[in-house]
């Protein structure tokens, strides 16, 4: 198997996909499973791993390339809502069929493709953050090449209901967008990092007044880290913030999610399994 990687969002750095490729060499000896790094994800353009023409084109030609068989994104931080517009009306056939991986800002990509049909979606480790941990590699890898249900969210294997993972920062951007896909009656798990918590609370507020987000079947909420310090102390935690605003909205609060920027980063793939 042959999985592409491609970068849509912040600047990468080159040392990391060295990292990624010697992890694959010294961990796959048979040689089943390789990687390819698109040649553009190193570019740089301001904040950017290159302009949004070359992101997006890249993006687009490993989606589209019938010898590889899966698109894991390389990194996270911003970028990826610039290029989706542009991306995805030039998918064919061949992309419909693969397997796509990635998270935080990746979900902006995700969301198009889960909103566009494309049936294999999933939020989880993205390929430079992955190969710090072995387990969280592995956890990666075995979901491209397979779908290996270990890899998945704990909860999914009660709850034969949809669902769907984001940070919510991307999702709160999203809504109202040419990208939000369909959530009605899908179980909506939620994570985030390096904010204050009053700006979670400020996310959960927008998120859960939307019409479109009330329809969903209930949010779990996954792994608030790195949490920026309030001044005053804003006196509750990430659940407790999620707890108070499904109560607000009348959406179920189903419990928590073993999702987040971390190692532990499990896998939920959007829709019915």
């Amino acid at each position: 198997m042959k999985i592409g990687i491609v970068n849509a969002s912040s600047r990468l750095d080159p040392a990391r996909a060295e990292s990624v490729q010697a992890w694959f060499a010294s961990h796959v000896t048979d040689g089943s499973v390789s990687v390819v790094f698109h040649p553009a994800s190193f570019g740089k353009h301001g904040h950017f791993g290159g302009d949004d023409a070359s992101r997006a084109a890249a993006f687009v030609e490993f989606a589209n390339d019938p010898r590889l068989d899966a698109v894991w994104f390389a990194r996270g931080g911003y970028g990826a809502c610039r290029i989706a517009e542009a991306v995805l009306p030039r998918l064919t056939g061949v992309a419909r069929k693969k397997r796509y991986l990635g998270y935080s800002d990746a979900g902006s990509l995700l969301a198009g493709l889960y909103r566009a049909g494309f049936p294999h979606v999933a939020h989880g480790p993205m390929a430079s953050d992955s190969v710090r941990h072995d387990e969280t590699a592995w956890r990666a890898v075995n979901w491209l090449v397979s779908g290996d249900p270990t890899s998945l969210e704990p909860s999914l294997a009660d709850d034969p209901r949809p669902a769907v993972a984001f940070n919510l920062s991307i999702l709160d951007a999203l809504v109202g967008t040419y990208l939000e896909p369909d959530l009605t009656d899908h179980v909506l798990m939620l994570e985030d990092v390096s904010e204050p918590l009053y700006r979670i609370d400020r996310m959960m507020f927008h998120l859960t007044a939307q019409p479109s987000i009330r329809r969903v079947a209930g949010i779990r909420m996954g792994r608030v880290s790195a949490v920026v310090e309030n001044d005053p102390d804003f006196g509750m935690t990430a659940e407790e913030i999620a707890r108070y605003w499904c109560a607000r909205s009348g959406i179920p609060y189903l419990g928590t999610a073993d999702i987040g920027h971390d190692g532990g980063n499990k896998i939920v793939p959007f829709g019915p399994r």
